[in-house]
């Protein structure tokens, strides 16, 4: 069994079919799927998704890209928000200097306020990182500082700085597709120096699906192409594999019931 712990189920590529990607995505053994908030405001809808599939689960959080729209929207609810049975995670929140569609300044008051409710839930909060590499380890190790909290760098396209240092803190590292992709022997490196133990893997559908699959809308049945990648890349089988990333799975996504596809370990 595989895990997809961060698609985006709600966005349009799936409004007409997402019955079909949900049976495609169980038929390739992928047992669980979270569908990752962008937008508290939005959260109503993610959980109409949630609802209406026993192994599909949400966040709540608010994108990097939108964090200045959100900054009124306190701590003590985003905690509120996360009593759903059905919320499982926190976020994605995060630092995205690539298009800058909200200042730094934003971004990393969002991010702390969402580190904040991680803290107090016990929720794992699912970070976006992308061209901010100093100022997201900066800010998760005086976070962590004041209080451990869980933590995914999800679809880790970071240097390796970045990964060393959150590895450090216990925070795992999620490969998304790009790391299938013929330019991404760095990444595939620094993937090799990720424990097991601290690694997961996702497809960010319906972005970035991964090779051999590439120009096609992403689903979460496509996280079979990038595992096994990476389980060449540890030199391990498909089913070691899969294995370690859904342990890891349950191991910090401790809200989410395992199914009859999960086992306890």
């Amino acid at each position: 069994m595989l895990v997809d712990h961060h698609c985006h189920l709600d966005f349009p590529q799936f409004a007409a079919e997402r019955d079909q990607v949900i049976a495609r995505a169980a038929a390739a053994g992928v047992g669980v799927i979270v569908t990752i908030s962008t937008s508290i405001r939005r959260l109503p809808e993610l959980l109409k998704i949630a609802e209406a599939y026993p192994n599909v689960f949400c966040s709540v959080g608010t994108h990097p890209h939108v964090a200045h729209e959100e900054l009124d929207i306190p701590v003590e609810e985003i905690v509120r928000l996360s009593e759903h049975p059905k919320v499982v995670a926190i976020g994605e929140a995060g630092l995205d200097y690539h298009y800058k569609n909200s200042t730094p300044e934003a971004q990393a008051e969002g991010l702390r306020r969402h580190i904040a409710a991680a803290r107090i839930t016990g929720l794992p909060l699912e970070i976006h990182s992308r061209e901010a590499d100093e100022d997201m380890a900066c800010i998760l190790e005086e976070e962590h500082a004041k209080g451990p909290f869980p933590a995914i760098l999800h679809c880790f396209t970071g240097g390796r700085d970045l990964a060393m240092r959150a590895l450090k803190l216990g925070v795992m590292i999620s490969f998304s597709g790009v790391v299938t992709f013929r330019n991404s022997d760095e990444l595939r490196s620094i993937a090799a120096e990720v424990p097991l133990d601290q690694m997961l893997v996702e497809t960010d559908a319906p972005f970035l699906a991964p090779v051999p699959l590439r120009g096609k809308t992403n689903e979460p049945a496509f996280v079979v192409h990038t595992a096994e990648v990476l389980a060449k890349v540890k030199g391990v089988t498909p089913e070691e594999l899969a294995k370690a990333t859904t342990e890891n799975f349950f191991r910090l996504f401790t809200k989410v019931p395992r199914t009859e596809l999960a086992p306890a370990a």
